[in-house]
C-alpha cells in the first residue's frame, strides 16, 4: 500500500514550496520515501532502503526518551527568522546561508535578528550548502560568528572534502560536513583528511538507521542527525537515530515539520521545550486524505518507485 502526499510548506526552502514524497505500509508500519524530484533512481535508492526498514520497523533499541533539536532558519528576511526562531520553542538555531541571489550582508541581517529572537543563551549553527569557497568562506564566517555573538559550528562551507579541510585550518569555528558525507562515494574521506569536526547524518539519503550507526561508529566524531524536510513518519526515522546513538552532544536538525503546513500524522513530530519525543509515529487518514497528491503526481510517483525498484532488482 502506498500513499503519496504534497504538503505546501509555510517558506520556501532549498527552492521549493511543496514538498512531495510518498508513503509505503509495510508489516510493522508506515515508512516515508521522499527523494528530492531532481534525484535520478541512483540517488534516490538509498531513501528507498531507509522506507523498507522503517516498514518493516528494523530499528535499534533506543537508549534515550527524547531528542534534543534545532528550529531551522531558511533564508529568509531578519523579520520573519524572528518570527521562526520565536515560535520555535528551541534553544539552538540552525540558520541558512549563502543562498543563491543573496548577499552577506543578507546573512549577516538574518543570523543578528536570530540572536536578537534567541536571547544570549542560545546557541547559532549556520549552513552554507557547500556555497563558498575558501576566500569566502574565511571572511564569511568570520563576519557571521560577530554577528552570531559567537557560532556553535559552521555546516559545509564548501563543496568538497579538500575545501572543508582547508577552511578547517584557516578557522577557529568548528566544521560540520553534510554533502561532504551523504552525497560522496566515500563518506569516511572527511574523517581521513581532517576535514571536519562533526560529521551530519541523514537517514533517507544514507539508506537508513542501521546504515548511518555503522556510519556513525566508523567515522569518528560527534554526530548531528538531520531531516531532508520530511513529514513526521519521515522525522521519526531520524529521531530513531538519533535516539539509539551511544552519544548525543548537540541538538539535531529534526524540528523541520515547523517548515509544513500540514502533516500525514495524528500527533505532527514538533517540538516541545527544544525536545522531540522518541516513540512510533501514527498516520491519520483525515490528514492522509488532506494533503494527498494529485492523480498526476501520485503517477509520477509510482513510475519513480518502479524505476527505483528495478534499479534495486527488488
Amino acid at each position: 500500500m502506498t500513499h503519496v502526499f504534497s504538503i505546501p510548506l509555510r517558506t520556501t526552502f532549498r527552492g521549493i514550496t511543496v514538498r512531495e514524497g510518498m508513503l509505503l505500509r509495510g508489516d510493522a508500519g508506515w515508512g516515508e520515501w521522499s527523494p528530492f524530484l531532481e534525484y535520478d533512481p541512483e540517488v534516490a535508492a538509498p531513501w528507498l532502503q531507509c522506507a523498507l526498514e522503517a516498514a518493516a520497523g528494523d530499528w535499534p533499541t533506543p537508549v534515550r526518551d527524547t531528542v534534543p533539536v534545532n528550529v531551522t532558519v531558511p533564508a529568509c528576511s531578519p523579520e520573519r527568522a524572528h518570527e521562526i526562531v520565536r515560535a520555535g520553542g528551541c534553544t539552538t538555531a540552525k540558520v541558512k546561508v549563502a543562498e543563491r541571489g543573496q548577499t552577506l550582508a543578507d546573512d549577516i541581517a538574518r543570523v543578528e535578528a536570530v540572536r536578537d529572537a534567541l536571547g544570549a543563551g542560545g546557541l547559532i549553527r549556520v549552513d552554507a550548502n557547500g556555497g563558498w569557497d575558501l576566500d569566502e568562506a574565511t571572511r564569511a564566517i568570520t563576519l557571521l560568528e560577530r554577528a552570531a555573538g559567537g557560532l556553535e559550528y559552521v555546516e559545509q562551507p564548501c563543496e568538497s572534502v579538500e575545501g572543508l579541510a582547508a577552511v578547517r585550518r584557516a578557522v577557529d569555528v568548528r566544521i560540520a560536513a553534510d554533502e561532504s558525507i551523504r552525497r560522496a562515494a566515500d563518506p569516511y574521506r572527511v574523517r581521513d583528511l581532517a576535514a571536519a569536526d562533526i560529521a551530519v547524518l541523514k537517514v533517507q539519503p544514507l539508506g537508513g538507521v542501521r546504515a548511518c550507526l555503522r556510519i556513525a561508529e566508523d567515522i569518528g566524531m560527534p554526530v548531528v542527525v538531520s531531516s531532508a524536510v520530511e513529514s513526521s513518519v519521515g522525522i521519526a526515522a531520524g529521531v530513531a537515530l538519533a535516539a539509539a546513538l551511544p552519544s548525543l552532544e548537540h541538538a539535531c536538525g529534526l524540528a523541520t515539520v515547523q517548515l509544513l503546513s500540514d502533516d500525514v500524522a495524528l500527533e505532527p513530530l514538533l517540538p516541545v521545550d527544544g525536545m522531540l519525543s522518541v516513540g512510533p509515529v501514527e498516520v491519520d487518514e483525515a490528514a492522509m486524505a488532506r494533503v494527498s497528491a494529485s492523480p498526476e503526481r501520485r503517477a509520477h510517483w509510482e513510475r519513480r518507485l518502479l524505476a527505483v525498484r528495478q534499479d534495486l532488482g527488488l
